[in-house]
């Protein structure tokens, strides 16, 4: 067990664990964020292969559709 930043503040995270499995753990729809990890945007077709580390920080944004 560990603890990443996620949006400015501490989340507890079970290592190893990808970004996909920590958007699922967080009720998020993987297809429906963008990510940034340690400022770095992260293309939704890397979430599964992309291993979070303690202390990273992640900013998470929901999209979100309207006319």
């Amino acid at each position: 067990m560990g603890s990443i930043i996620a949006n400015g503040k501490p989340a507890q995270v079970q290592f190893p664990c990808s970004i996909e499995e920590f958007l699922v753990r967080q009720h998020l729809l993987p297809r429906s964020v963008v990510v940034e990890q340690n400022g770095e945007a992260v293309a939704p077709s890397e979430f599964s292969g992309r291993t979070l580390c303690e202390n990273d920080r992640l900013e998470i944004v929901c999209i979100v559709a309207g006319g």
